[in-house]
């Protein structure tokens, strides 16, 4: 039950102390300088205590952004070394914004304020800050919160969750036409980087990310089983990758003259690291006169050969890597034909063939 005192202080300044009281749960107090706040003040509070909400916003209270932040990077990405480095300088971002607010105050319309700060920021180049960096921005503390959340009961709840992410444009879907692909591949062959021709062909047989084909190590490789063994990737899932054609061929050629002092695939002047990709790379597209196109894109290429050589959505994913089928349906219109012969021989062994008359 609640009860309210009232109290008059040396100077003549009388002020209301409500309590409220529970059986089973702490006392809950607060001053007022009105008779009608404490009277509100204590019954909105024995409600929220009854419904299990009151100590929670309490224990929001007493926690500041900047603590969430420090907590987290201690606890959470310690453990998780990949991708740190940026995740952590995007919290940091948030711990120089909004650090001193206590997490009872970090209310949607705050995020939606610093949404709009960080759209409004420019990069480097003196371009605004993509849609999608923000997301990036934005999931970093919805992490945070979401673990503050769950694990150490510091909110009920994620303001983050009432808050939507910049809609971010749709994918780039470049990818290498037939003849674009035979200039490139010959501009590769004569350059005067031994690895750029494997390094390509390997990128666009295996739809592998550039990361995971530059740090490529010898024992990832099983030329007999005909396939490359990814321990980290992106999504955080170990994958085996078929190898096989061409790049199978390409890659056994290299095991024949590999050095004893480097299990480096493509290793540069320092054997202990890999060669330096970039400038061949321009080099590369320049001979071959291929524009407006990016490393990445090779991966996109190989994921739109395998649609247009009748391979589904899901084999897709699994080639690539992808955990969720969404980044893969923007190659679904040229696996067309694929699902419709899918469809034809269903309904085929089902109902018969029709004969035409």
């Amino acid at each position: 039950m609640a009860t309210i005192e009232k109290r008059r202080a040396g100077d003549g300044i009388c002020t209301y102390r409500a309590r409220v009281r529970l059986k089973g749960h702490p006392s809950a107090t607060a001053t007022f300088v009105r008779l009608t706040d404490a009277k509100r003040w204590a019954q909105s509070t024995e409600a929220s205590i009854r419904d299990g909400r009151y100590f929670k916003t309490a224990e929001a209270k007493r926690h500041t952004v900047a603590e969430l932040i420090d907590r987290y990077e201690r606890e959470v990405l310690a453990c998780e070394p990949k991708n740190a480095k940026n995740t952590r300088r995007n919290l940091r971002w948030w711990g120089a914004r909004i650090g001193p607010l206590t997490l009872a105050d970090v209310t949607p319309a705050v995020i939606v304020e610093c949404r709009s700060a960080l759209l409004a920021t420019s990069t480097r180049r003196k371009r605004p800050m993509s849609p999608a960096t923000v997301a990036r921005y934005m999931a970093a503390l919805s992490h945070a919160l979401t673990i503050a959340v769950r694990e150490w009961q510091w909110l009920d709840d994620s303001p983050m969750r009432k808050v939507s992410k910049p809609r971010e444009p749709r994918g780039r879907e470049r990818f290498l036409s037939e003849d674009e692909r035979q200039r490139l591949l010959n501009a590769c062959k004569v350059s005067s980087q031994q690895w750029l021709y494997a390094v390509v062909v390997l990128a666009i047989s295996t739809g592998m990310r550039r990361g995971e084909i530059l740090t490529l190590r010898w024992p990832q490789v099983d030329l007999k089983a005909g396939r490359i063994l990814l321990h980290q990737t992106k999504n955080g899932s170990s994958r085996a990758v078929p190898l096989s054609g061409v790049a199978l061929a390409l890659i056994a050629d290299l095991a024949k003259v590999r050095r004893i002092d480097s299990d480096l695939l493509f290793f540069g002047d320092d054997v202990s690291k890999p060669f330096a990709l970039d400038n061949h790379w321009r080099r590369a597209l320049e001979v071959a006169k291929v524009h407006d196109f990016k490393f990445h894109d090779l991966r996109h290429t190989a994921a739109s050969y395998l649609a247009m050589n009748g391979a589904s959505t899901i084999e897709i994913a699994a080639v690539l890597g992808h955990k969720t089928l969404a980044m893969v349906q923007r190659y679904s219109h040229l696996s067309s034909s694929h699902t419709e012969a899918v469809v034809a021989s269903m309904n085929e062994r089902i109902f018969g063939r029709i004969a035409n008359e």
